[in-house]
């Protein structure tokens, strides 16, 4: 069986043969890819990986895309296209192109696209003649976030713009505007797929509302490698450490963490809290001034305000072994986030054992159990959302961010006063997570998922 996947990003192994720099997101992809291969001489399952290149992928003489190299003693193929992913809201049609040439090439029995967010899915949709062949993997969902996007920011601060967001025309207004713009895309490509694969009672409701003839099922994700192997141990972690594992734009709250951190410290004097990702504060040179962008603005005026500059570290991007680096030597980790699918950062957390705080919100309570996994406290609500987590709040933005950010901030304090709670907090996390992303048990899933797709 042939099978096509299409991917947001080329993979951290393509791009490491190639001197490519690699991005850490999606992270999963690479373990699920890894299974595969190892299993490879029982499935057999041809796989070939199409993904938006960086013009550094494509050979200097002509229009080649395809790539192939040696992986784990196979033959793994590889297709690069153009696209522009800094601007995910526009619609190339010179994508389906491209799509129909990769198509013409492999020839694929089932092209499994792996997220919704970027326009080459549609593309792709829109393209490949066998509809029941197309599956679908939900990631997350631009047309469900964009309704979290702001996450109870001032009025005042969506409205304001700096240098930067007018020259790249992409203030927070504007950026809640690409979402809404990537949302319509994806509801199409949702549309057309006969297939789709979720992993949460959330994404579930919403692609069966998309298109309600859509086969679902239920394909839970395989993590990298190295996350499978070690446990926290509160003997060898930071004391009063917080780690979040992003909180490069609203949707993730970092504001909410900057919000509760007060009180924390009034408790714990000694409390840091350690971001991953990009820096969106840095404001010591002229460049990073002009760089700064209005979120970032706001995020540091909530440092300055609140004397946190001490207390807060943005560690840079982080490769698997330095993101489980930050996991074991924290003392507790935060998902704050206004809406989530299955967050990966959270499913790591809990295969390591770390001590982890959520937000209720999205499809975390499919992956995260209240008072059994860890501590969850309300997140964010709107006023007339249809899922019972994304909405009907009474409350306005002020009272909403204001209370979320309390909880956050009773739920640190509780954690750290009662430590009782902790051991068993860490095993039942790290024991539900082996069940969420259990390798073998997911491979199998996946094969059958194939097999019923191709009918064989």
């Amino acid at each position: 069986m042939r099978v096509l996947w299409l991917c947001n990003m080329m993979l951290p192994v393509i791009a490491g043969q190639l001197g490519l720099e690699a991005s850490n997101k999606e992270g999963w992809l690479s373990g699920l890819l890894e299974i595969l291969y190892q299993k490879k001489n029982e499935n057999n399952l041809e796989i070939a990986v199409a993904f938006p290149a960086p013009e550094a992928f494509f050979q200097e003489k002509g229009e080649t895309t395809k790539r192939e190299m040696l992986y784990q003693g196979s033959s793994l193929v590889c297709y690069g296209f153009r696209e522009d992913t800094v601007h995910p809201e526009r619609y190339d049609a010179g994508l389906e192109e491209q799509m129909k040439s990769i198509l013409q090439d492999y020839d694929p029995d089932i092209v499994h696209g792996f997220g919704t967010e970027f326009p080459h899915t549609l593309a792709m949709c829109r393209v490949f003649p066998k509809k029941d062949r197309i599956l679908l993997g939900i990631q997350g969902l631009c047309s469900v976030h964009a309704g979290a996007y702001f996450a109870n920011l001032p009025k005042s601060v969506i409205r304001k713009a700096t240098f930067r967001d007018l020259v790249k025309q992409d203030s927070l207004q504007k950026q809640y505007e690409k979402f809404v713009k990537r949302g319509e895309m994806e509801l199409e490509a949702l549309k057309l797929a006969g297939n789709i694969a979720g992993r949460t009672e959330w994404d579930q409701y919403y692609t069966q509302k998309a298109n309600p003839d859509a086969h679902y099922f239920v394909l839970n994700e395989t993590l990298r490698g190295i996350f499978y192997e070690g446990t926290w141990d509160v003997k060898t972690c930071q004391k009063h450490r917080i780690f979040l594992s992003q909180g490069d734009y609203p949707l993730k709250g970092l504001h909410y963490m900057l919000k509760a951190l007060p009180k924390i410290l009034e408790n714990y004097p000694d409390a840091r809290l350690v971001v991953a990702g990009n820096s969106l504060t840095a404001y010591h040179t002229w460049k990073e001034k002009l760089k700064i962008s209005g979120y970032g603005k706001y995020l540091r005026e909530l440092l300055q305000e609140n004397h946190l500059e001490k207390h807060v570290l943005f560690v840079g991007k982080q490769d698997a072994e330095q993101m489980k680096r930050q996991y074991l030597m924290c003392h507790t980790f935060v998902c704050c986030s206004a809406n989530e699918n299955s967050p990966n950062s959270l499913g790591e957390a809990m295969m390591l054992g770390v001590p982890c705080i959520t937000t209720d919100v999205g499809g975390v309570p499919s992956i995260f159990t209240k008072d059994l996994d860890g501590i969850m406290v309300e997140g964010f609500r709107t006023k007339e959302g249809e899922f019972h987590r994304n909405g009907n709040s009474t409350k306005s933005d002020e009272e909403q961010m204001e209370c979320i950010a309390d909880s956050l901030a009773s739920a640190v304090i509780r954690l750290w006063e009662q430590e009782e709670l902790v051991p068993g907090y860490c095993e039942n996390a790290r024991r539900h997570a082996m069940e969420n992303h259990h390798r073998d048990r997911n491979y199998r899933q996946l094969l059958e998922v194939y097999s019923q797709i191709a009918g064989v």
